[in-house]
């Protein structure tokens, strides 16, 4: 709208968001996932995890069994993927 002076945008002032493709998670360690999301760009949120017990959580022998967001879906770059075990 140039008569009333609004600036139209800038490429230099939009952010650009990025997007991943989740990856299939389910069947790996809580380890291994944490390490395959920080590579693609995304967190992970483990189901049923608290400060109390997630010293006594074996991340590397439990096995993810659901996750959320599932594999293929592209989501925005940072965001996390929820798993159960």
């Amino acid at each position: 709208m140039p008569y009333l002076e609004v600036n139209q945008g800038n490429q230099d002032e939009v952010e650009v968001i990025e997007e991943v493709v989740v990856p299939n998670i389910t069947g790996l360690s809580i380890k291994e996932a944490e390490k395959v999301l920080k590579d693609a760009g995304l967190e992970i949120s483990v189901e049923g995890l608290t400060e109390d017990n997630k010293e006594t959580i074996d991340k590397e022998n439990t096995i993810i069994k659901e996750q959320t967001p599932t594999e293929g879906i592209k989501i925005n770059k940072g965001n996390k993927v929820f798993v159960k075990f």
